[in-house]
């Protein structure tokens, strides 16, 4: 093999030219160079989408053999002949011609002529040929080629191309335009030698219009060499493609007929960095099908989309099937490609061992094994009943086996090999999903006959080695016993969606039972999104990891993470007509850099789900009743709430004006950090201990974890009167024992700025700042800190971390629990902190919480503390279902800075109300502890599940049934601004009755349980509701 020219593939250049007379046996035949290359330069690719030649090539020809001639290697009598056979033979584009020098390609006929002789030193008759040149600009590749066989070893040159041009993260400049040829012989006359050459031609584009919106003309979107030389079919085909690629969300898939032949043109658009390796992605595809392409193109346009188009022409394989089949086959496999274009399970594809469809499956059941194998079992079961879960050292130890078999046993690599090892069991598998979830069975590819759950059982049983085995393809079962409803046969989908019923999942390690559950898989990442209730509120969070090793530790802990958000944000919606909700979104390793990418995919994903339209005769829909989800804001999501909403009002969706929350002030949101809403929930707990102790905020001091650049963190900042010694963020840490300077942090928290930003000029002799990235730093006390970043992920537990308050405003969960709480007490076993209000979701387990209560710390928890956004997000969500659009859209949206009085009045009761539910809750705290002695964080729970307990119970009774009650209570329920503009008729008219009757619910249960306490008598509800009778009898 030889190649000519900078590799751009990053190995050296070869270039072995040998000078030895070409024998008889391998001579090309004799053709007189100008005779053939007038026929040359007449020559044309059939029906390609380009309607001109190179008219130059006679005269190119000439100058080629010139240069040879000069060189000497060839033989003056082989020269025309060698290079008639290149320009003849080879069937090489005439592209290539137009944009290489003369010199480029007589290095390249000698490294041809080079390649005959090791072959006939080698006694071989294929040519190994492998021509490459790249520079900043162009790029040509020209190797040999067996048409429709996909090579399991050696290079894949496409995979190079998709890394190194196509994808997105290689095209920081402007975008590469692909063409690709293959030949049908490189044989010549008299020669031994029989090769197939796909070449590839890559330019980088040069629109005349960059950035340019959607057209009707592509001329003036589309690079000058693909718009000049464009065919009438190609423009029309092209035209209406780009039109429906802004459209939709997934890729626009069309076949087309090509004239006077028997191929088949296979276009697909999409928008322009939505997908990756998608051009070896799509080759892998068509070759397991012996499908052959002749041509391929890759045509980017200045707004934002791209386009594929690959000829495909019929397998020379005898026992092939339909041509017509397997083009239906790859057109519709197309959408899995573009959602995970290259798998593990990619080389399965290859080696013909698992089709696409299968492959795509065995992805998903991959990952679903890998939260849901490692469970804790009977064992642990019957530990946990013979410890005492209410003692501190009985729970960490349960705590820590709990972590060490959820990490054994069941790694990721070992799923993956045992997988592979039986694709068999894959195939079976997938065809008891198939025959459930593919509503067009008539084009089912597999071969494999579907059987029921206990044949495929008994089968995985008799093939498996051992238990661990068969436990991986039994998670395949309960993967497919448990998925309601899919879009995988989905044709325009952009990542892989599942709505999962969570009936598998075990009592002992979830003992609050999940209502519903998604699983999202695309190439980017992976999801989920958890709810307690039907009706659900609760924000979507970007996982982003900072290694490989950091990404390990995310993923297994990514499914009971989410549990616990979700559950917590259950305990949260107490006062709230919604229960609790959760999303999250692992970002793989390699995709770190664009979590907007990741974030849209999922959410369209899921919309596949829940919009009804959105199946369109492609989905079995075995849940069998409409959902409607709620998005909110969280960790790396806060800036992407505007463009859900009009995504889902895009894409029909009825409930899009609520379908997410903290949008801008511009489509009608309520932003949490703007108004603060979640920290007037968490400073009013901090009020109350200061209030009941009758302590001046101004004397105390406080640690602080997450910085000024965050909601929560700036905003307590802003709101607070103490005196901060030290802040912890995302960049690192800022400490002063003598107080941080309180105008320096105001500044920060009003730039929202980390504190890497903050002067340290402005910190005392004891102060100091270590950044993330730091190394060897010597503290003001002589400590040295080896390492920036472990020093600020341990600060919370370091001892100069003390204060009379600490109040957690970001961090991740479970910082401090059973195993390290022991470092929040001194020496002498005085705890570090006197008051804790928890802001941040999860920063302390129960078990350290508990610990924290009983050495004396006045601790509330996440539930009762951060409620703030969600109560804000319920009454935004509240203003859209109550107002028609035209209302909405005067009343609710702020236009260029002009803030709607009605929006201005509707925001300040929202805050009020947040401190008001706040505040009662604190009170009800109180209150209960100094009675029963039980730590508030035993009690907060109580009076969330009590107030939840309640709410379902009242569903249960005939109260709303009796119209005048419910008229009474939801006079007091709604807001009363909101009465007032609208009315309680026209409420009832356009809120949807299920939601009326959740506030009904939530207002009755958590006014009840914050006036009677978590143990009530069996007259109090009686006694409650006695005023609420009476306004109804006044009434009559």
């Amino acid at each position: 093999m030889v190649a000519v020219g900078r590799s751009f593939f990053g190995r050296p250049v070869l270039a072995q030219l040998l000078t030895a007379r070409l024998p008889r046996a391998v001579a090309p035949s004799l053709v007189p160079a100008k005779a053939y290359a007038t026929r040359a330069a007449q020559a044309t690719f059939g029906n390609s989408r380009f309607a001109s030649t190179f008219p130059d090539k006679a005269n190119q020809m000439e100058r080629v053999c010139a240069i040879l001639s000069s060189k000497g290697y060839i033989p003056q009598a082989l020269i025309e002949n060698e290079v008639s056979w290149f320009y003849g033979n080879l069937g090489i584009s005439d592209l290539y011609f137009k944009v290489e020098s003369s010199e480029t390609i007589a290095e390249h006929v000698l490294s041809l002529y080079s390649a005959k002789i090791s072959a006939d030193v080698k006694h071989e008759n294929v040519l190994d040929i492998n021509l490459e040149k790249a520079t900043d600009t162009n790029a040509v590749l020209i190797h040999t080629n067996i048409p429709g066989i996909g090579s399991v070893s050696g290079k894949n040159y496409e995979r190079l191309i998709d890394e190194k041009f196509l994808d997105a993260h290689a095209t920081s400049e402007a975008p590469w335009r692909l063409e690709s040829y293959r030949s049908d012989s490189v044989q010549a006359q008299g020669s031994p030698y029989t090769s197939h050459l796909r070449s590839y031609f890559l330019n980088r584009c040069n629109f005349p219009n960059p950035g340019a919106e959607n057209t009707g003309d592509i001329r003036l979107l589309s690079d000058p060499t693909f718009s000049e030389a464009m065919t009438e079919v190609t423009e029309k085909i092209y035209t209406s493609v780009l039109k429906q690629v802004f459209e939709q969300t997934g890729p626009v898939i069309e076949v087309h007929d090509v004239h006077n032949s028997q191929e088949k043109r296979l276009v697909i658009g999409f928008r322009t960095g939505s997908a990756e390796k998608f051009l070896s992605a799509i080759s892998d595809l068509y070759k397991h099908y012996g499908l052959r392409a002749s041509r391929k193109f890759v045509e980017p346009f200045s707004n934002g989309a791209t386009i594929f188009s690959v000829y495909l022409g019929p397998s020379l394989k005898k026992d092939a099937r339909p041509f017509d089949y397997c083009i239906g086959q790859v057109a519709k496999e197309i959408s899995l490609l573009f959602c995970l274009p290259h798998t593990p399970f990619q080389e399965t594809v290859k080696s013909g061992q698992l089709c696409v469809q299968e492959a795509s499956y065995a992805y998903t059941n991959w990952i679903f094994a890998q939260h849901f194998l490692n469970r804790l079992g009977k064992e642990y079961t019957t530990l946990q009943s013979v410890l005492d879960t209410r003692n501190n050292d009985h729970n960490e130890v349960l705590s820590k086996i709990k972590k060490r078999l959820r990490s054994e046993v069941f790694t990721r690599e070992f799923i993956l090999d045992v997988m592979k090892m039986y694709p068999e069991l894959v195939r079976l598998s997938y065809a008891a999903f198939a025959a459930v979830h593919q509503v067009d069975r008539s084009s089912t590819l597999s071969a494999t006959k579907a059987l029921s759950e206990a044949e495929i059982s008994e089968i995985i049983r008799k093939t498996t080695s051992n238990a661990q085995e068969a436990m991986i393809f039994e998670s395949f079962l309960t993967f497919n016993k448990h998925v309601l409803k899919t879009n995988f046969y989905k044709s325009n989908k952009v990542a892989l969606s599942y709505r999962i019923d969570p009936a598998f999942l075990p009592n002992v390690e979830y003992p609050q039972p999940l209502f519903g559950m998604f699983l999202v898989v695309g190439n980017e990442f992976r999801g989920f999104h958890l709810r307690f209730r039907d009706i659900a509120r609760g924000g979507i969070r970007v996982v982003k990891s900072r290694n490989r090793e950091a990404y390990s530790i995310n993923l297994r802990n990514l499914f009971d993470e989410n549990y616990g958000l979700a559950n917590t944000q259950q305990r949260k919606n107490k006062d709230i007509p919604e229960g609790g909700s959760k999303g999250t979104i692992l970002l793989n390793p390699d995709q770190q850099g664009d979590p907007k990418r990741a974030f849209d995919k999922y959410v369209d994903s899921i919309l596949d789900l829940v919009i009804p339209q959105a199946a369109n005769g492609t989905m079995v829909d075995r849940l069998g009743k409409p959902e409607i989800l709620f998005f909110g804001p969280d960790e790396g999501t806060a800036d992407y709430m505007d463009w859900a909403s009009q995504h889902a009002r895009k894409r029909g969706a009825t409930f899009w004006k609520a379908f997410t929350t903290g949008k801008s002030q511009s489509m009608g949101g309520i932003p949490h950090d703007t108004y603060g809403m979640t920290t007037r929930s968490v400073h009013q707990y901090v009020l109350g201990i200061l209030r009941k102790l009758e302590i001046d905020e101004s004397s105390i001091t406080k640690m602080q974890m997450g910085g000024p650049d965050g909601d929560l963190g700036s905003n307590e900042i802003l709101i607070s009167k103490d005196n901060t010694i030290g802040i912890v963020d995302g960049s690192g840490v800022v400490y002063d024992p003598a107080g941080l300077n309180r105008s320096e942090i105001e500044r920060l928290a009003r730039e929202r700025k980390m504190i890497n930003h903050f002067d340290v000029d402005k910190l005392s002799a004891k102060g100091f700042r270590v950044l993330l990235d730091d190394t060897n730093v010597t503290l003001p006390d002589g400590t040295v800190v080896d390492n920036g970043l472990k020093f600020r992920n341990e600060f919370h537990l370091n001892p100069l971390s003390s204060a009379d308050l600490f109040v957690p405003c970001g961090g991740r969960p479970e910082a401090v629990d059973i195993s390290n709480v022991h470092q929040m007490f001194n020496a002498d076993g005085t705890p570090r902190f006197k008051y804790v209000v928890e802001g941040a979701n999860l920063f302390i387990t129960q078990e350290a919480r508990l610990k924290l209560e009983s050495a004396g710390v006045i601790l509330f928890k996440d539930a009762s503390a951060n409620k703030g956004g969600v109560t804000s997000s319920s009454l935004e969500v509240l203003a859209a279902l109550s107002f028609k659009d035209a209302e909405f859209k005067e009343h609710m949206t702020v236009k260029n800075g002009v803030v709607p009085a009605f929006y201005a009045d509707y925001v300040k009761g929202v805050q009020e109300f947040v401190e008001s539910c706040a505040t009662m809750e604190f009170e009800c705290l109180w209150r209960e502890q100094q009675r029963t002695g039980l730590p508030r964080s035993i009690l907060s729970d109580q009076l969330s599940l009590g107030i939840v307990k309640l709410n379902e119970e009242l569903r249960q009774t005939t109260l709303w049934e009796n119209e005048g009650l419910r008229r009474v209570v939801l006079a007091e329920a709604f807001p009363k601004i909101l009465l007032d503009k609208i009315g309680l008729d026209a409420l009832l008219e356009r809120v949807p009755e299920s939601y009326v009757q959740a506030i009904f619910g939530s207002f009755l249960a958590s006014r009840f349980v914050y006036k009677y306490g978590t143990e009530p008598s069996q007259f109090a509800f009686f006694e409650f509701l006695s005023p609420y009778f009476a306004k109804v009898e006044g009434k009559k």
